[in-house]
């Protein structure tokens, strides 16, 4: 096993190669294909993933792999360092010309991850973390947002989802944006500009990985929202919901999520 730094500089360097190769491939002309659910998939995320592919598995040969355009394989399950990939997040604002796209990697070993980068082309902003050595936006130290009240807190999360009779306990009014990628939310939040992302649906491995460690690093708390910890290399390579916060804002996201009660 290769020590974390010298992974780190591994998958920091292909992420930045591979947003050179993607923005390369725009404007050649992008091909759009539609997935069985719909999201679309260009010709740009699958030469990346043809690319981080062979540049990272010759690297590390005994590694596994995971990613979004790459059909799955029981045979990751055989290693303890695995490769969690997705091409491009936010393929949506890639295709739009928009800049919330991003190229996130992270190495997970024997279920959590360990190495990460999150990298975002248009916006030059390079997130990464190796576990036990805190986070970092262009070799700047981050931090999560010191907020302590839902009340006006900034969060990357649809607001219709936080509205409406289904909430046992009301949200408060809080500031909402979107972001097509949910692994930049998650570096977003990570970093303080936003104090939360939810998304109370199942998510992907290689959406969430590198997020879920430079969040962490960064000091902030990533459940699911019943409050449940992740672990990533199962054989279904998916987290049941998110929940991506400032620390003092967990216990209060959760108790309208469903794992707190409510005081009487």
């Amino acid at each position: 096993m290769t020590d974390l730094a010298a992974d780190l500089t591994l998958i920091v360097e292909a992420a930045r190669e591979g947003a050179i190769l993607a923005e390369a491939e725009r404007l050649k002309g992008l091909e759009i294909e539609r997935k069985p659910g719909g999201s679309p998939v260009t010709s740009a995320d699958h030469a990346v993933d043809a690319f981080l592919k062979g540049r990272l598995r010759t690297a590390r040969p005994d590694y596994g792999w995971l990613s979004e355009e790459t059909p799955d394989s029981p045979e990751r399950l055989k290693h303890r360092r695995i490769f969690v990939v997705d091409p491009i997040d936010g393929t949506q604002a890639f295709i739009a010309n928009r800049p919330w796209w991003c190229i996130p990697i992270a190495v997970v070993e024997d279920g959590q991850p360990v190495a990460a980068v999150i990298h975002v082309p248009e916006l030059s902003e390079t997130f990464e973390a190796t576990v036990g050595a805190g986070a970092r936006m262009n070799g700047r130290t981050i931090r999560a947002s010191d907020t302590d009240a839902l009340e006006d807190a900034s969060l990357l999360a649809s607001a219709g989802m936080l509205q409406g009779p289904q909430w046992v306990t009301p949200w408060p009014p809080m500031r909402f944006e979107k972001r097509n990628a949910l692994a930049y939310r998650m570096a977003l939040v990570a970093g303080g500009a936003f104090d939360a992302t939810v998304a109370l649906t199942p998510k992907w491995d290689w959406d969430v990985a590198a997020g879920a460690l430079i969040a962490r690093e960064a000091g902030a708390i990533v459940t699911d929202h019943l409050g449940g910890d992740w672990r990533f290399n199962r054989p279904d390579p998916r987290q049941a919901s998110l929940i991506c916060s400032a620390p003092a804002l967990h216990p209060l996201i959760l108790e309208r999520t469903g794992a707190i009660p409510r005081a009487s």
